[in-house]
């Protein structure tokens, strides 16, 4: 999916996947996954008007961001017993002849078919890619990080980010990483019974629906690409990672990411 959603650019994807390897032998094993979109259209489905901040759009490789400035932090720190994959599927969502279109369906790397409802959702579909690619690594752990809908911003504002996942126990350890930090993160609904909007009558998954709660349903079609029983969260950024009145990024999430690590850490236990 990566690729069909880079085609419109003139600028080639980009999959990057960075280890960091411990000095000692690993206790655990942790993917982070970040969103990469370094400039976002919106695609045909073209960002308009004075609410579409258009022209912020560089920030919606926020998430991709985060998880790097995580891996300089991890490595600084030297973290002893905890293996870390950093991963990102990297592109621009532009307009021109060759871009994807509404209607289309892609296929996923892992087989599954998404019909494309809005070109504007593309980052639920790069992540797709990025978190079978993680899945795959057999890691105890994956978090994704993503400035992924305007749905999360009208739930928290931009003083939290959402966190979404099934699982109570990467929930709770991402939850006190975060208090611990200092940083806003507040675990949102993750409706399974959403799954019926997502039915597609010409493909596996849509990718989203037209409907409210948007941001559930983004985690919720997340969940299509990684293992029933893998213990992963989703955290959306779209309301924290940008400063506006200082026009800058803040950061948002680098803290807590290390503090999650950092708890893994059989050292800290002793």
């Amino acid at each position: 999916m990566l690729r069909l959603v880079s085609q419109g650019a003139t600028s080639d994807p980009k999959f990057i996947h960075v280890k960091y390897n411990p000095p000692n032998k690993p206790v655990k094993s942790v993917a982070l996954v970040g969103k990469g979109i370094c400039f976002d259209s919106g695609g045909y489905n073209l960002k308009t008007g004075p609410d579409s901040m258009i022209n912020l759009m560089k920030f919606d490789m926020g998430g991709a961001a985060t998880i790097f400035g995580a891996a300089r932090a991890i490595a600084h720190l030297k973290i002893p017993d905890v293996e870390v994959h950093f991963i990102t599927a990297s592109c621009e969502n532009m307009v021109s002849g060759h871009a994807y279109r509404p209607g289309d369906v892609l296929t996923a790397s892992n087989g599954k078919t998404v019909e494309v409802v809005n070109t504007d959702a593309e980052g639920r579909m790069t992540l797709g890619d990025a978190l079978v690619y993680a899945d795959k690594l057999g890691v105890d752990y994956i978090v994704d990080v993503a400035t992924l809908t305007g749905s999360v911003i009208v739930g928290l504002g931009n003083e939290y980010a959402g966190l979404f996942t099934p699982h109570d126990e990467i929930a709770s350890l991402l939850a006190k990483a975060a208090s611990d930090t200092g940083e806003s993160l507040w675990r949102m609904p993750f409706v399974r019974a959403y799954r019926k909007l997502l039915d597609s009558s010409i493909a596996d998954v849509k990718q989203c629906h037209t409907r409210p709660g948007d941001c559930i349903n983004a985690a919720v079609m997340l969940n299509e690409f990684v293992s029933e029983e893998t213990q992963w969260a989703h955290c959306d950024i779209a309301g924290t990672s940008w400063n506006f009145a200082e026009n800058c990024a803040t950061g948002y999430g680098v803290r807590t990411l290390v503090s999650f690590i950092k708890g893994l850490d059989r050292s800290q236990k002793q």
